[in-house]
C-alpha cells in the first residue's frame, strides 16, 4: 500500500487546507458523530466552549467557518468539541544525550485515515512545523520557532466525556506556548473528551508527560518513555513497546541514531494492516528541526529550510 506526504506553507489555513477539508469531509463526518452519544451540540455551543478554553484560537475558527459558507455541520466539526475517542498506537523516547535533546516517536494509525499534510505556519506570528490531521488546526506532532516539542498519543483508557479533541489541544500549546512547564499547564486547564497522553520537550532539554481523561485530574510525570497507558499498566502491545522503548534507552553505548533505528524495528515498528506505522518523527528543538522517518528514507524539515514537495512511501504488504 502507497500514502502520499505533502509539504506545504500556508501561513493561515487557506485553500489547500479547504480543498483537504472537501476531499476528507465524509471521513470527517464520520469522525465527528461515531461515538453514539445521541445528536452533537450546535455549532453555536462548539464556538463558545472554543472561546471559553482556547480563545487565542476563536479567530482563525471564525475565518475557517467563513470559508467553509454556512454549514452548521461542517463549523461543529471543525470546533473538535466534543468528538469521539480515536483509537491508536505511539510510543515516544527522549532523548537527552549526544546530539539532543531530541524526542523520537512512532505514530501508528489507519493508512487511510491519516491526512497527507505536513505543515508549515504562523497563525499567530510564531512558526510551526507540524504533521497535520484533518478535521481543521489538528495535529499529531509538532514544533514551534521557540523549540517547544508536542505529540501525542492515547492514553489507553475508555473513558469519553465533554471536551475538545487532542489534536487541536497540541495545535493550541504550539501556537500559544514557549516551554515545557507553559504547555503543561495549558493542557491541565483545557477539557479533553478522551484519555491522551502528551509529550512535550523543549530546546533546554526540559520534558515531560501529561496524562489526561474526562475522567481524571492531568498528572505530569517525568519518565523519558511514554506508549499508550497511563499509570496503570496498559495492553500487551503497549507494555511490549513501552519496554522496548526503555531498554534501548537504557542500554550502554545507545546513540540517537540507534535509538531512531531501533524505531523502525518490531515491536517500535508496526507493520500490522489495521494500525501500521505511518511514520517516525525525529524532534530536535535545539535545531528547530524534524526528520520524519521510513524504511529506506529521511525527510527532514527545519525553520529557515523548509521544503515544499512530495514523498509517496510504499508499506509493501502488510500484515492482517
Amino acid at each position: 500500500m502507497q500514502k502520499t506526504f505533502i509539504a506545504r506553507r500556508e501561513e493561515r489555513p487557506g485553500d489547500a487546507w479547504l480543498a483537504e477539508f472537501a476531499a476528507g469531509r465524509a471521513e470527517a463526518e464520520r469522525w465527528y458523530r461515531d461515538h453514539g452519544r445521541g445528536p452533537p451540540p450546535s455549532a453555536a455551543v462548539c464556538r463558545a466552549a472554543l472561546g471559553r478554553h482556547m480563545p487565542e484560537l476563536l479567530p482563525h475558527y471564525d475565518r475557517a467557518c467563513s470559508m467553509l459558507g454556512d454549514d452548521e455541520g461542517a463549523h461543529r466539526i471543525v470546533s473538535h468539541w466534543r468528538p469521539p475517542a480515536a483509537p491508536h498506537g505511539c510510543t515516544h523516547a527522549l532523548w537527552l544525550g549526544a546530539g539532543g535533546p531530541a524526542m523520537v516517536r512512532s505514530y501508528d494509525y489507519p493508512l487511510d485515515l491519516v491526512s497527507p499534510g505536513i505543515v508549515s505556519s504562523a497563525w499567530m506570528g510564531r512558526e510551526v512545523i507540524a504533521k497535520a490531521q484533518r478535521p481543521w488546526g489538528g495535529v499529531t506532532d509538532g514544533l514551534n520557532a521557540d523549540g517547544l516539542a508536542v505529540s501525542v498519543a492515547l492514553g489507553g483508557r475508555v473513558a469519553v466525556g465533554e471536551g475538545f479533541a487532542i489534536i487541536l489541544m497540541a495545535r493550541y500549546v504550539l501556537e500559544t506556548c514557549r516551554t515545557v512547564d507553559e504547555a503543561a499547564a495549558a493542557l491541565a486547564r483545557i477539557p479533553v473528551a478522551a484519555s491522551h497522553n502528551v509529550v512535550l520537550l523543549d530546546r533546554s532539554g526540559d520534558h515531560a508527560t501529561v496524562y489526561l481523561g474526562p475522567d481524571r485530574a492531568p498528572a505530569v510525570v517525568r519518565d523519558l518513555a511514554c506508549a499508550n497507558q497511563q499509570e496503570r499498566r496498559g495492553s500487551a502491545s503497549s507494555e511490549a513497546r513501552l519496554a522496548a522503548a526503555r531498554h534501548a534507552l537504557d542500554e550502554p553505548g545507545m546513540t540517537l541514531p540507534r535509538l531512531v533505528e531501533r524505531f523502525l524495528q518490531p515491536p517500535l515498528h508496526s507493520r500490522r494492516a489495521a494500525f501500521p506505522t505511518v511514520y517516525t518523527a525525529v524532534y530536535r528543538p535545539a535545531e528547530g528541526r524534524v526528520d520524519y522517518v521510513w524504511p529506506g528514507k529521511v525527510w527532514s524539515q527545519a525553520f529557515g529550510a523548509f521544503a515544499p514537495g512530495a514523498y509517496v512511501h510504499d508499506y509493501g504488504e502488510l500484515t492482517p
